[in-house]
């Protein structure tokens, strides 16, 4: 277990708010965090046609757009999804290298084993 918690976002102003109007054409917003583009999205949301964030740390990927979802729903999950990456687990090194055996939640072999030490 870490001794602290290692930060689940890094900020490199990557981020970026569109927002799309039929009428005006696209404003861009270069935004130094998820919180500043998620406000950016919440005050102009209703006066565009689409508001999108774009991360250029994947390839100018859309990881947010108006047309898809609500942005109140989008930040309740980006807020839960950043709490799960936050939780420090107990390093474990299975015994039959398997990716997906962790100390809170082994495999199948590691499970036997487990029982079997027990009795």
């Amino acid at each position: 277990m870490t001794s602290g918690l290692d930060p689940t976002e890094v900020y490199d102003g990557s981020i970026t708010v569109r927002l799309l109007d039929d009428q005006t054409g696209t404003e861009t917003v270069t935004c130094s965090s998820y919180e500043e583009a998620i406000e950016v999205v919440k005050e102009n949301h209703y006066s565009v046609t689409v508001a999108k964030i774009t991360d250029r740390d994947d390839d100018d990927d859309v990881v947010f757009t108006s047309a898809d979802m609500d942005i109140d729903n989008w930040e309740s999950i980006w807020r839960q999804e950043k709490l799960r990456q936050s939780v420090n687990v107990d390093e474990y090194d299975c015994p039959y290298d398997s990716v997906s055996c962790f100390a809170d939640d082994l495999c199948v072999q590691c499970k036997i084993d487990k029982v079997q030490d027990q009795h």
